[in-house]
């Protein structure tokens, strides 16, 4: 028995559009991000996909994409469990910051460490590794048991977040997970082994 596992970075936020590091500070969906979540839920209808249940974390921009996903194939008022260990990664002193004010005040380099590294947190922030230390136990835990039911779960949360669970799916380093650029609102469809191994991975853009 397989499982589906359905990963979908929230559509633009407010913050993204301004250029800013957001982390756990709780924006709200642009009206692109809306429409961009509206999208991502007709392309799995068009699949035919249907839940199970769906997962999203504390942050209004995830769990409006989210509703948006399961408005769009006929599952409003599906189980849906929020949880901060699905939360984007905290950028600590970042938030709130532009990226390019950033920069100009410490500097291109340590900026670009900062957000491209694996296991380097910005001041009074996570790294990825951190991000990873919270999300993957809960996806163990919370999200694999479903799954390995041979159930359909949905999984509306952010890029770092996703990127953690994306590392041990896809077996990537941490130097290789680092890379994955996730487009908001792009759904990415995992069929998965009852040993909980990869059996295909498609995603939905364009």
């Amino acid at each position: 028995m397989s499982g589906t596992l359905v990963l979908v970075r929230h559509g633009q936020s407010e913050w993204n559009l301004k250029n800013l590091f957001t982390g756990w500070r709780d924006v709200d969906l642009t009206e692109k991000g809306h429409d961009e979540a509206r999208a991502a839920g007709q392309k799995l209808k068009e699949r035919g996909l249907k839940f199970d249940i769906a997962f999203t974390s504390d942050l209004q921009r995830a769990q409006k994409t989210c509703r948006h996903i399961l408005d769009a194939v006929g599952q409003g008022d599906l189980e849906t469990i929020r949880n901060q260990a699905l939360n984007e990664r905290d950028y600590g002193d970042l938030s709130g910051l532009n990226k390019d004010d950033a920069r100009q005040k410490w500097g291109e380099e340590q900026v670009h460490v900062w957000r491209r590294s694996y296991d380097v947190p910005p001041p009074a922030g996570e790294s990825l590794k951190d991000t990873g230390a919270r999300v993957w136990p809960y996806y163990l835990h919370d999200m694999q048991p479903h799954v390995l039911r041979g159930e359909t779960v949905l999984v509306a949360a952010h890029g770092n977040s996703l990127r953690a669970l994306i590392m041990a799916l896809d077996g990537l380093s941490g130097e290789e997970v680092v890379k994955v650029e996730l487009g908001t609102g792009v759904p990415i469809v995992y069929r998965l082994n009852a040993d909980s191994t990869v059996a295909s991975k498609e995603i939905l853009a364009g």
